[in-house]
């Protein structure tokens, strides 16, 4: 048995909550994180099959790509599938919970990643990086503390530049300071104008660590009041953004590569516009409603975008530079729950995972 608590961090660990875009509504929507579980149902969706899938294989929580609730729900008395499946969660005391865009913004472990894994894409990057999720954090320390100072600061993941870790600027300088009645000072005596010499220490990290980063150096610093500055950088972070490129191994013939996106996503249809290219091999993807990407893989100069939902003037946006391939939402998609089932195994090996077998796509096929 896991709290709801504990398989909150081990995703959110992988896709901060922070992460999702605005319109999102990520996260625990039904129980409480400190109640107990024993296995999760795993899907894209959550609908009222699926919570009496869940009933069914006596599962007490459903990890859903999709929140079931996007708005704010007023009422509950079972007027439209969402009211209703909210409902049966709760009749059957069974827990939801979504992990939506936060997943599909990061690098590591993230939708558009596994899909980029699935076609056997190298060298893979960001296709469209978040701006605004860098800041920069200093810190005055005197010089007996700084390097403890700095290491509190790594280990809440700061100082981490692309493949280096525990990056920072270190320039040694004095400080002066007086302390007042009531206080308990370090170095120096009350009333006394005190000069002491210090290590101003700057390290890069993600706005989103900005506050745990803060926690764990005021709680080795050795000043009573510790003097710190946290600026916002134009930096893009390179592990999150929307969509993926990559490179195929080796370029393939267009109608090569859409037999080969057909066979490891499993498609029944592939919806393309012609192109003007004779060979594929850089590739960008994106899970999901993916059109508003197509500028940044044609500038990214991707041979092939697969991606979902496009609309029918939205194709002309290829211009003919560019294999743009919906596959479907759904089929995007459904892989997700693979990311989940690794995820929480690699944490918790002995905590059953299940993978639902409800087909949730509204979308038919007719062949």
């Amino acid at each position: 048995m896991l709290k709801l608590a504990e398989i909150a961090a081990a995703l959110e660990q992988v896709a901060p909550p922070a992460l999702q875009e605005s319109y999102d509504n990520s996260g625990l929507l039904v129980g409480e994180y400190n109640r107990e579980v024993s296995r999760a149902l795993l899907s894209l969706d959550c609908t009222e099959e699926v919570v009496e899938e869940a009933v069914r294989l006596q599962c007490d929580l459903i990890i859903a790509h999709h929140p079931i609730v996007f708005k704010g729900l007023k009422r509950l008395n079972g007027k439209n599938y969402v009211e209703r499946t909210v409902m049966s969660a709760i009749r059957n005391n069974i827990a939801l919970y979504a992990c939506h865009t936060n997943l599909d913004n990061v690098l590591r472990q993230g939708v558009s990643t596994h899909i980029a894994e699935k076609l056997g894409l190298q060298n893979l990057q960001i296709l469209d990086p978040k701006p605004e999720q860098l800041c920069k954090l200093v810190v005055f320390t005197p010089n007996s503390h700084a390097a403890q100072v700095r290491q509190s600061l790594y280990d809440a993941g700061a100082g981490e530049i692309g493949k280096y870790d525990a990056c920072s600027f270190n320039l040694a300088g004095e400080g002066t300071f007086r302390a007042g009645e009531g206080a308990n000072p370090f170095v120096g005596e009350k009333g006394v104008l005190h000069t002491e010499a210090e290590i101003r220490t700057e390290v890069v990290l993600p706005v989103i660590k900005l506050n745990q980063a803060v926690r764990a150096m005021k709680a080795v610093h050795p000043y009573e009041e510790v003097a710190w500055d946290a600026y916002p950088l134009l930096n893009t972070w390179d592990e999150v953004g929307s969509g993926i490129v990559g490179l195929l191994p080796e370029p393939l013939s267009p109608e090569v590569f859409l037999a080969w996106l057909k066979d490891r996503m499993e498609l029944q249809v592939i919806r393309y516009t012609r192109s003007n290219l004779s060979q594929i091999q850089k590739v960008a993807v994106c899970g999901g409603a993916g059109s508003f990407l197509t500028g940044k893989a044609l500038a990214a100069g991707a041979d092939a975008y697969v991606t979902a939902d496009v609309k029918y003037h939205e194709f002309f946006d290829a211009e003919g530079r560019l294999l743009l391939c919906d596959i479907g939402h759904y089929e995007s998609e459904k892989y997700t729950t693979e990311i989940f089932a690794r995820v929480l195994s690699q944490k918790f090996p002995t905590f059953a995972t299940i993978f639902s077998t409800t087909l949730t796509n509204p979308i038919q096929y007719h062949t």
